[in-house]
């Protein structure tokens, strides 16, 4: 029997809502089966009764219950004896439905997506407060950053929130720079050339973090919560050259943004 996922969603609640396509209703004892793709160590939960319109159905499974661990968990269907992968349709992707999600403080992110190949799956990562880069511009002598914050249980809204950009070297070098936040909006810049003073010889490589009003610890600037991994070779800012110095901002492997003095 054809089962086709058409739309595919982790609701807020960290609730699976998934639309099946199928030319004959699920059989009963039908069950969702995940697979870690690293263990091989599966989850599995009934299905009960989908609510079916016309050749679709509709079926919502709690995630939170299963007890998945981070990685990427494959989805089967379970009937009837057999055991086959879920087709999906669905791209799962639209980042303001990533954005409101984000809104929430969470210890784990749960995202449905379609695989390369077609196949539904489940991407599941630990979650902390973190500040999410959109976009990085060196212009008229500064380092500029602004994007939104992810995982703090702010509300989306234009309250102003007292925040600074600071800059952490090795040892106890710090740069700090101005920062604004309207909700969970932010905007961050600082001086290139103060980067420079600060750093021994003309290289070296800093980290920069931004402090919020109302948030407990520093936040990291990374950008993960479009999935779209391996930034870092993925993009690249242009260098900017001070005092014939160049500094470029990067993002490491794990996509966190970093900036690097000196060749």
């Amino acid at each position: 029997m054809s089962v086709i996922v058409t739309d595919a969603e982790v609701a807020l609640t960290d609730v699976l809502s998934l639309r099946l396509a199928m030319e004959k209703p699920l059989t009963e004892g039908a069950r969702l089966v995940l697979k870690h793709r690293g263990t091989g160590v599966k989850r599995s939960v009934a299905l009960g009764r989908p609510v079916r319109e016309g050749r679709s159905a509709g079926i919502a499974v709690p995630l939170a219950p299963l007890g998945l661990t981070p990685g990427r968990w494959d989805a089967y269907l379970e009937q009837d004896g057999g055991r086959t992968r879920l087709p999906c349709t669905d791209p799962g992707f639209s980042l303001d439905r990533l954005d409101a999600y984000a809104l929430e403080r969470r210890t784990m992110a749960y995202r449905a997506y379609r695989t390369r190949n077609g196949y539904l799956a489940v991407k599941v990562d630990p979650a902390e407060p973190v500040a999410d880069v959109r976009a990085v511009w060196l212009r008229e002598g500064r380092f500029e950053a602004t994007g939104v914050l992810a995982y703090t249980g702010l509300h989306d809204d234009d309250e102003k929130r007292a925040a600074r950009i600071t800059l952490h070297g090795g040892g106890a070098a710090t740069v700090t720079g101005t920062a604004t936040v309207y909700g969970v909006r932010f905007f961050a810049a600082l001086s290139l050339c103060d980067v420079l003073d600060a750093t021994p010889d003309a290289q070296g490589e800093w980290t920069p973090a931004l402090e919020v009003e109302g948030v407990d610890g520093p936040l990291a600037l990374t950008s993960r919560l479009d999935d779209v991994e391996g930034k870092n070779r993925r993009v690249h800012y242009p260098v900017a050259h001070v005092d014939g110095v160049p500094i470029r901002p990067y993002f490491t492997e794990d996509d966190e943004l970093r900036l690097r003095v000196g060749p």
